[in-house]
């Protein structure tokens, strides 16, 4: 023991020696004053150390050499025998070890000369180590299947369905091959997936201890994540998730995006919150204690499958703004935003960083795409051309289109509100309503509401008869307002707008009222009583007849004119009535009450019923018309 120690001493202070020395001289000097102190450190006491311990070390690597050979050249798995791994093993850390104490005198020649030895055969030994290791994960990931598969059978199969009912025998062709399973869906996401057999994580955390005490802690992530990146690769495959370019995603027809967003949408899931956690897992236990390695490891078994994830929702998120997207693009923003908290948890490592910042960027650029599709809308609605006008005043194809999608678009709402609230600034704050304590979501919602308006007035426009104009805006008005109502517009715009476009729909009804009405109301007024009696009694017949001509006329327009709403055309039906009767019946009298017209009835036409009954028989519509409630 004290032997040992001696030769502790004599070698620190040859070390000091040769590393205060700049060359061979000053080191001999160096032990020289040494020497003064003690004649342990003289000259030739020093190199009969030197030569017996390059000889100690000498035969230690010899003794290294042939237990390690054995074991580096031997045709089997090390692991397949527990003994040989273990005796594998105490060699390696023996030859770590024997590296680690002979550095500091690496500048002996001859100890020099034995360390390049070893660090030849360290290399060898890594090497070995770095099949072993691939063989363990990838066997151990093997085992697992068939042992989950084994399960499946004796359960009943109950961790598989069978998708097609002709595949029920479970035998495919000549019946050597079984049955293809195939992953119900999962439901449950707090679940984790043990990868590998605890004993098969027990025997790779020891070769990753060595590996690193070794200084090939590099080579070990990668060995490791080459093996582990092929499963979560082939995970999203039978996912369904397609390798696919940000070109290749752009270009694919928009119902083939619909169903490929919708597979994304369960990857992402269950890669999120099942396979990337389990994997972070099975990391944490493989290199315990090894944090560095263990980060870079699951970096580097993750980043393949998040950039295909994330490549997918950047293509969808710079893609078209056409407004039919909207939705789907939705569904990919409400997916990333309910992941966020497990991209920040899984990727919280400095290597995982850019994982997590790129997700980030991505979701508020989806963020963006969505404020772009509404602004897509609001130049579709621009543009829409005033050309035909729609028969009968009935309801115009872009005011069910506009309405039914903001109704549609309302279901998002929280969504919605969480986009335009984190958009800088609103671009149409100043051409709405006094909005100071809106919404963002409330004032886009208004002013697209204002441009639909807007659009519509033009399109009324169009008509030559000024009371079909109001019919069209009566009914367009009125559709708008029951959407508004009967959804989250309502509560979004709020009680004055509701009150204000309702009047706007009564103005029209008077509107139309006025226009339409008026003349034939009018002819009903008697004159004054400064004319003869036989000029009156011929204006009278002359007023009769003009009402006659007028009321038939409206009748004969008006029957195929369109009131969509059935109980405004009632209101409208009922308010004609009110007008109309009362003056035609109180004409009727005072005509039947005039002696010098003789014989009446060539001159009524009509009775009080039978008015009523033509009124009531106004705004039937017609095909095309556009009078149907969507």
């Amino acid at each position: 023991m004290a032997e040992n120690g001696e030769e502790k001493l004599l070698a620190v202070a040859r070390h000091i020696a040769k590393t205060l020395g700049h060359n061979d001289n000053m080191a001999d000097d160096i032990l020289q004053i040494f020497s003064n102190f003690d004649g342990r450190f003289s000259r030739e006491k020093m190199a009969d150390d030197d030569r017996r311990n390059s000889a100690a070390l000498e035969l230690t690597l010899k003794s290294l050499d042939r237990q390690i050979s054995q074991y580096v050249a031997a045709d089997q798995p090390i692991w397949s025998d527990s003994a040989d791994s273990a005796a594998f093993l105490d060699a390696v850390d023996d030859l770590i070890t024997t590296i680690r104490d002979w550095t500091p005198m690496a500048g002996d020649k001859s100890v020099g000369a034995c360390l390049v030895r070893a660090e030849d055969l360290m290399q060898q030994t890594m090497f070995r180590l770095e099949d072993e290791f691939r063989t363990l994960v990838e066997r151990g990931g093997e085992s697992l299947e068939l042992n989950r598969a084994f399960r499946s059978e004796s359960n009943g199969n109950s961790s598989f369905d069978d998708e097609d009912d002709e595949d029920e025998e479970g035998v495919i062709g000549d019946g050597e091959e079984h049955q293809i399973p195939t992953a119900q869906p999962i439901t449950d996401y707090d679940i984790v997936i043990d990868a590998l057999p605890s004993g098969t994580i027990n025997d790779l955390h020891e070769i990753a201890k060595r590996m690193v005490a070794a200084g090939f802690g590099k080579e070990c992530s990668h060995v490791y994540s080459s093996c582990r990146r092929e499963f979560l690769e082939e995970s999203l495959s039978r996912l369904g998730l397609q390798k696919l370019s940000i070109d290749e995603v752009q270009k694919m027809p928009w119902q083939d995006l619909e169903d490929e967003i919708e597979r994304w949408i369960k990857a992402a899931n269950v890669s999120l919150r099942i396979l990337f956690p389990s994997e972070r897992r099975l990391v944490d236990r493989v290199f315990y204690g090894l944090s560095s390695a263990g980060d870079l490891s699951f970096m580097e078994v993750c980043r393949g499958s998040t950039i295909q994830i994330l490549n997918f929702t950047d293509a969808v998120a710079i893609g078209s703004r056409s407004p039919e997207r909207l939705f789907k693009v939705l569904d990919v923003f409400e997916t990333m935003r309910d992941l966020m908290p497990e991209f920040d948890a899984v990727f919280s490592n400095q290597y995982c960083l850019f994982l997590r910042n790129e997700a980030v960027t991505i979701w508020k650029r989806l963020g963006e795409a969505i404020r772009g599709i509404f602004m897509e809308l609001e130049n579709l609605i621009s543009r829409d051309p005033a050309k035909t006008p729609v028969p009968g005043g009935g309801l115009h194809p872009i005011t069910r289109y506009v309405m039914n999608y903001l109704r549609a678009a309302c279901r998002s709402r929280q969504t919605l509100e969480q986009v335009f609230e984190d958009n800088a600034g609103v671009p149409h704050q100043s051409k709405v309503d006094d909005r100071a304590s809106s919404s963002s979501m409330s004032v886009q919602m208004a002013w697209i509401m204002e441009l639909l308006e807007s659009n519509l007035e033009a399109k009324s426009k169009i008509y030559r008869d000024s009371a079909l104009c109001s019919v069209f805006m009566m009914n367009n008005g009125r559709y708008i307002v029951q959407k508004v109502k009967d959804s989250e517009l309502g509560s979004l715009l709020g009680d004055d707008w509701i009150r204000k476009h309702s009047a706007k729909v009564r103005q029209y009804h008077v509107n139309y009222q006025r226009s339409a009405w008026n003349k034939v109301v009018g002819v009903l007024k008697l004159d004054s009583g400064s004319l003869a009696p036989n000029a009156a009694v011929k204006s009278m017949k002359e007023k009769l007849k003009l009402f006659n001509i007028y009321f038939d006329e409206i009748c004969k327009n008006q029957t195929n004119w369109v009131i969509f709403d059935e109980l405004l055309r009632d209101d409208l039906r009922i308010s004609l009535i009110k007008i109309v009767l009362p003056a035609y019946q109180s004409f009727v009298g005072r005509f039947q009450n005039v002696p010098e017209i003789g014989r009446h009835d060539k001159y009524i036409k009509y009775d009080a019923e039978d008015i009523e009954a033509r009124i009531n028989g106004l705004f039937q519509g017609s095909r095309g018309s556009g009078g149907g409630r969507k």
